[in-house]
């Protein structure tokens, strides 16, 4: 499972943060699912990257690796997402405000690539950091 777990680190580290767009196609299914409450995503390579660009070019996202877990064919990311909010990001105006929010990702992965992942991020943590929405 050794396989696993570097077919998602390449994806973690080359590209979200490293913007290897094109490696997408390699890495993820051509019918690859995102699953997240807050990210409405299409299917394969083309709709992970629709979804993740506002936060890569919104906040110069950074997704960092805390803990990584391969059990069968899924793989469990902890990672931490940290940014500076300079462009527009889920329809609000840039704020210059830094950000720094928490999520576990699970991908499912399926000859030799990611197929599915199931996404939940501290969404109001992000929303309280650029002052969308008042802290305590």
């Amino acid at each position: 499972m050794a396989d696993h777990e570097s077919i998602v680190r390449s994806f973690y580290e080359d590209v979200l943060n490293g913007r290897n767009h094109a490696l997408a196609a390699e890495l993820l299914t051509a019918d690859h699912r995102y699953h997240d409450p807050h990210v409405e995503a299409g299917t394969g390579p083309a709709g992970m990257l629709a979804a993740v660009q506002p936060y890569q070019e919104g906040l110069n996202g950074h997704w960092a690796i805390e803990d990584l877990v391969v059990g069968g064919d899924k793989v469990t990311v902890r990672w931490t997402g940290s940014g500076k909010h300079d462009n527009e990001v889920m329809g609000i105006p840039p704020t210059g405000k830094e950000v720094e929010v928490s999520a576990i990702s699970v991908h499912r992965l399926e000859n030799g690539k990611i197929a599915e992942n199931w996404t939940v991020w501290d969404t109001l943590t992000f929303l309280q950091q650029i002052g969308v929405v008042p802290t305590g």
